[in-house]
């Protein structure tokens, strides 16, 4: 008599990772259906890969786009994309919960543990709390923001200018880089512009340092008494704003491309600007096809390391990177603990900031391999625009839209990645993880 396997109910069901992925991907579809409706265009729809990209890039809060959107989408269109930027940015389990507590329905374990790993918090406790307090500051913000827009473009546009404000708000909180000014100019007519470039500049660092991060500051008294998470994040950042404003002002000050014909103090407006967007938003000042080699470099750099956990942004995140300089420091100077803020970072929260940049550079250098085969554009170029998905930036030097039917797959594969992360990816592709209960004996090996 054959014997048949009979499987289990629990090897059917899936874990968070694979929840939080299937949410993301389905909301693209969804997005991806609607874009390509007669109604969303202007002219002729789009095609499905072309609908697929662009909704892609507005759930993976990106910013790259193969169409105009100021001049190819109708409002219907625009508001389509704005709402996946907003969903994308927030998260479906954040929409997800916040529905359910306004409809009295309660909130069960398995629920909590997704949104856990969609936070990228640390524990449970108060995770639903959070969830509330995310939506409360992300429209207070919002607001705040798109008023102070709306009121600097009202003279410009009329009524018009009142939605741009407003529009742009958003997508500059959501860190998704999208514009409607048209012709890919995004907010190169507003390079001298100090409104608008202190106010998107805001929203991005708002919407880059995470909800958590927001949260700890707003209950400020002094820095000593900050989480260490939270010290971590804001060092981090502030060692790379700085690093990114006085290379790219060094680096680009007589280029007359981008920075050479400027004032002064235009100069140092739009360098500040340009070492912020790279984490991980994807508005630019200035002409980023123009810019030096070394200039572009430095972008990618700041574009692999992205924002902070928790946040609108994506990249391997300011937190691994820092955790990663610490570690190398204290092997450096022969310290055998790594300890940061007077606090020791447990060697797993070490091996995991490594393995995310290990897996992030392969990921990186088998998309870049894919597309330079693919795309006829020089090499530098490639690598720009595929750490730029990756990290969900959404900065391009204009080779998007002229990519063949590979290389959007590839930079479509590179924005999902990077949005729900690597190693959420790699998790949630792995069915079930067993645990070995056979330990082994220490092997000596020569590093280095």
């Amino acid at each position: 008599m054959p014997k048949y396997s009979i499987l289990s109910a629990n090897q059917f069901r899936l874990t968070s990772y694979q929840i939080l992925v299937s949410g993301f991907f389905g909301l693209i579809l969804l997005g991806a259906f609607l874009l390509m409706l007669p109604v969303a265009s202007t002219g002729q729809p789009l095609s499905f890969l072309d609908a697929l990209f662009t909704a892609t890039s507005a759930v993976c809060v990106t910013g790259l786009v193969v169409v105009d959107t100021g001049t190819h989408f109708t409002l219907f269109g625009q508001i389509i994309i704005l709402l996946l930027i907003q969903l994308g940015a927030l998260g479906i389990m954040t929409v997800t919960t916040l529905l359910s507590l306004l409809i009295g329905k309660k909130i069960h374990l398995k629920e909590r543990i997704i949104m856990q790993e969609a936070l990228n918090q640390l524990s449970l406790a108060g995770v639903v709390r959070l969830t509330l307090y995310v939506v409360k500051i992300t429209l207070l913000i919002e607001f705040i923001g798109g008023t102070l827009l709306a009121i600097n473009w009202y003279p410009e546009f009329g009524l018009q200018g009142i939605y741009y404000g407003y529009w742009h708000a958003i997508s500059a909180f959501c860190n998704a880089g999208f514009d409607l000014f048209g012709n890919f100019r995004s907010l190169t007519g507003y390079v001298d512009d100090v409104t608008v470039n202190i106010t998107i500049m805001l929203l991005i660092l708002l919407g880059g340092l995470g909800f958590g991060v927001l949260a700890d500051l707003w209950r400020f008294q002094s820095f000593y008494k900050l989480q260490f998470h939270t010290k971590i994040v804001l060092v981090t950042n502030a060692a790379l704003l700085v690093t990114g404003f006085l290379s790219i002002l060094l680096l680009e000050f007589n280029n007359p491309v981008t920075l050479g014909e400027l004032s002064t103090g235009n100069k140092l407006l739009a360098s500040l600007f340009q070492s912020i967007t790279p984490r991980t938003a994807g508005y630019n000042t200035i002409d980023i096809a123009g810019m030096t080699h070394a200039s572009l470099f430095v972008t990618i750099i700041l574009m692999f390391v992205g924002a902070s956990p928790g946040s609108t942004g994506g990249g391997i995140k300011t937190t691994t990177f820092g955790v990663v300089i610490v570690a190398v420091w204290s092997l450096l100077t022969g310290k055998e603990q790594t300890v940061a803020f007077e606090r020791q970072i447990p060697p797993s929260v070490i091996y995991k900031a490594f393995a995310i940049i290990f897996i992030s550079g392969i990921f990186i250098v088998c998309i870049t391999m894919l597309l330079s085969i693919s795309e006829s554009v020089p090499f530098l170029h490639i690598l720009f625009e595929v750490v730029s998905a990756f990290g969900t930036v959404g900065l391009t030097t204009g080779i998007t839209p002229s990519l063949t039917v590979t290389g959007k797959l590839g930079l479509m594969i590179a924005m999902f990645a990077g949005r729900v992360g690597p190693v959420t990816l790699a998790l949630a592709i792995v069915l079930r993880s067993k645990n070995h209960l056979i330990k082994y004996p220490n092997g000596k090996i020569i590093i280095g």
